[in-house]
């Protein structure tokens, strides 16, 4: 077996430790930095490489971590595992996404636990399972954003054979997977790729410190490190998208950047395959340059978050208007209506929040709705709140259901966090669980700093590296059985339904979608072709002037609601929405 490393530090030699054996490994005369050799091995054998007189580290492209980050890598032979399904050749367009941590969607918080509750999801009916990062970190439980090791799976959660189980019946079951992976940074604890070589810069500085090395000396091999890592997940898990974290936060200044050489990696490994591989960008730049095709000076990524979306859309139900919510606050109703027509809020408009103009236009004419993804709960939005607290906390069943018939029947391709389906009451809070004691008080403190200056006393914020943190975030599927659960989790269904059968839900015509509101009243109603879907946040009956050519029918309606009347006028219950057609 072929083992090589990229250890431009290491002055006068590498060895590798391999099943309590040492063996030299030579300098690569073709590529500075490298060494190598080939040693018999097999599948589960520890193994790590020893730079000079250091102890021996694990492999900075471990394939797996039996021990975690700070133990030794163990080999991995893909070639073990059988498949056993095919991969289904799904499209985002006409999707609907589904994001869901490991580590809380069950009890358990393991892959294989997970897989068991997969038939639920091909139930409600998404196409897409969307993975939050599976990386190794430190300890058990954490969201996956520390990750240390981008080329392994969290061992805790089963280890690489557990990830192809799991993909595997997600396949089988029709369902296509996404996975969310960290290129703008690695976490504090465990990361030994410092070691290695210059796998970050003082360049640029980030939120965690120094920038991963895009550009700097050295930067070929770390591009080509996370590159590499990317197409692993796709090319030996077959997973068949991945969601970028952050990428506003990826310093880099070359001119051909690392998302172009990335998303062209994924375009080429797509031909390849015969398959169809997509990336979703998380941006906060509101540049549709993100999305659009590098042919035409843009990234080539194939869709992005829509924040505004979101920041809109929780303004209108909540009333909320601190911190970013400020810009969307002053008219959410008409927020919402740009963001369903326009995409972005911030489309080169004035942002009080960031004290300057943010954004850039849309060309609705050219750019399919389909490159945008629409929801109204996240993971960082529900987390980053101070007690985890959900939409379900501050809003009644009727609102929830207003704000899933915006989602799933909105133009850009909808996305639920696990648990909205049926109005979850469990929070989803921060929770970490650091080794390095000194790290875990720096984190604990920090959480309370940062929402003591929001009026948060200290004892009322969760201690993210309490065990209890996690257990409570955990979700409670018993609640699928009652009343408003059980209504909320047929109405997602509905609606999701009227999605997969509805062409006009899934026209990638943004310039078709038409819509009109009212701010005072709190009502907005939309129409996607034939389809019309009103609804009204007020808590008393609105009529809406929706016009009628006789041929109204009700598809779905969250409470009893009639076609307009011959004047064209709806009435629509308070807290109520509704989809028709009059076609």
């Amino acid at each position: 077996m072929l083992f090589e490393v990229w250890a431009p530090r290491a002055r006068d030699r590498v060895t590798l430790e391999l099943t309590g054996e040492r063996h030299p490994l030579a300098r690569d005369a073709e590529r500075p930095g490298w060494w190598t050799a080939v040693v018999p091995a097999a599948d589960g054998d520890r193994y790590g490489f020893a730079l000079d007189d250091g102890p021996p580290l694990p492999d900075p492209r471990a394939r797996r971590l039996p021990d975690g980050p700070d133990g030794l890598a163990a080999v991995v032979d893909h070639d073990t595992y059988t498949w056993r399904h095919p991969t289904p050749r799904l499209r985002l367009r006409g999707g609907v996404v589904y994001e869901l941590h490991i580590g809380t969607f069950t009890a358990e918080g393991t892959l294989d636990a997970a897989a068991d509750r997969l038939g639920e999801l091909a139930g409600l009916g998404v196409t897409h399972v969307e993975l939050m990062p599976l990386c190794p970190f430190p300890g058990v439980h954490g969201w996956g954003y520390d990750g240390v090791a981008p080329w392994a799976v969290h061992e805790p959660y089963g280890g690489p054979a557990a990830l192809k189980r799991f993909v595997d019946t997600a396949h089988g079951l029709g369902l296509g997977m996404v996975l969310d992976v960290v290129h703008n940074h690695l976490g504090p604890d465990g990361n030994h790729l410092p070691s290695f070589g210059p796998y970050f810069t003082e360049s640029h500085h980030t939120p965690w410190g120094a920038a991963v090395n895009l550009d700097a000396p050295g930067s070929d091999e770390v591009r080509a490190y996370f590159l590499g890592s990317a197409l692993a997940w796709l090319r030996d898990y077959r997973i068949d998208g991945l969601r970028l974290d952050a990428v506003h936060a990826l310093a880099d200044t070359r001119a051909l950047t690392f998302l172009e050489e990335l998303s062209a990696a994924v375009d080429e490994l797509s031909r390849e395959q015969g398959r169809r591989h997509f990336l979703i960008a998380e941006s906060d730049l509101a540049d549709p340059r993100t999305t659009a095709p590098r042919a035409a000076g843009g990234l080539g990524v194939h869709a992005q978050w829509n924040d505004d979306f979101h920041h809109a859309l929780h303004t209108a139900l909540t009333g909320e208007s601190q911190g970013y919510y400020a810009d969307f606050a002053r008219a959410p109703l008409a927020a919402v209506a740009k963001t369903l027509t326009r995409v972005f809020f911030h489309d080169g408009t004035y942002s009080a929040f960031r004290g300057r103009h943010h954004g850039r236009p849309v060309d609705r004419e050219r750019t399919p709705a389909h490159r945008f993804l629409g929801y109204a709960q996240t993971h960082d939005q529900i987390g980053n709140r101070a007690t985890g607290d959900r939409l379900s906390a501050s809003c009644p069943p009727g609102l929830l259901a207003c704000a899933a018939a915006l989602v799933l029947t909105g133009p850009s391709v909808p996305m639920l966090f696990m648990g909205e389906e049926w109005g979850a009451t469990t929070p989803w809070m921060y929770f970490t669980d650091h080794t390095d004691p000194e790290l875990a008080e720096a984190v604990r403190q920090g959480r309370r700093r940062e929402f003591a200056a929001h009026g948060w006393a200290a004892e009322d914020v969760p201690d993210p590296q309490s065990p209890a943190t996690r257990d409570r975030s955990v979700l409670d599927r018993a609640e699928r059985d009652r009343d408003p659960h059980k209504r909320l989790l047929a109405w997602h269904r509905e609606l999701i339904a009227l999605r997969r059968t509805l062409p006009d839900l899934t026209d990638p015509d943004l310039a078709a979608v038409k819509v009109a509101y009212d701010e005072e009243a709190r009502w907005l109603a939309f129409r996607r072709g034939d389809i019309r879907v009103a609804v009204n946040l007020s808590p008393e009956p609105v009529s809406i002037p929706l016009g009628s050519n006789g041929r109204d029918r009700v598809l779905a309606a969250w409470s009893r609601t009639d076609p307009p009347g011959r004047d064209g006028v709806l009435k629509l219950p308070p807290e109520s929405a509704v989809v028709l057609t009059d076609g």
